[in-house]
């Protein structure tokens, strides 16, 4: 054969096919670089710093549980998302408590939790005004204030809410389902 004819065959980064292959693991890599800087930059906040501290403090709030069933306590909330407002009724064998303490808290990020003082109507009707709950599944506690005058929580009401899929949540003490 001539030399002419002869092809001389064209470096591998002149091919496709090194090209394909160097993606898939060139992909992985910049994937696994944005999970490293995602775990890094949102620190995950499920995980209490005084974990023994709050486990001490489970009997506590049993008694509080108790005290609020003693009282027949219950408390129904509506949140009104265009207007801004969450409405509520706590419902109570004797006397409404001059004052609630209400505490709305996000399921992962604590700087998103929402603590309100409510005076609550004779009849246990209050509303308060609120700032455009975020999708989430929120943990509702209602307390309220000793009657000695301190500033300890005398009972205290407490649930779920997956808000918006549940428009409104009621509150019973636990053990009174």
């Amino acid at each position: 054969m001539s030399e002419s004819l002869r092809v001389s065959p064209a470096p591998w980064w002149g091919h496709r096919w090194p090209w394909l292959l160097m993606l898939g693991p060139f992909l992985v890599l910049l994937a696994g670089c944005y999970t490293g800087w995602l775990a890094f930059s949102h620190p995950d906040a499920l995980v209490a710093g005084d974990y023994y501290k709050k486990g001490k403090a489970i009997n506590q709030d049993l008694r509080r549980d108790r005290a609020a069933g003693a009282l027949g306590l219950s408390a129904a909330l509506r949140y009104d998302a265009a207007r801004g407002v969450l409405a509520g009724r706590l419902d109570s064998a004797g006397a409404v408590p001059p004052s609630l303490a209400l505490r709305l808290s996000h399921a992962t990020q604590p700087d998103k939790d929402v603590r309100l003082e409510l005076r609550p109507a004779p009849d246990g009707a209050f509303v308060a005004a609120l700032p455009m709950l975020e999708r989430s599944r929120w943990q509702v506690l209602i307390e309220g204030e000793d009657r000695s005058g301190g500033a300890a929580r005398a009972w205290r009401l407490e649930g779920g809410w997956h808000w918006p899929g549940q428009r409104e949540v009621t509150l019973r003490p636990a053990g009174a389902e």
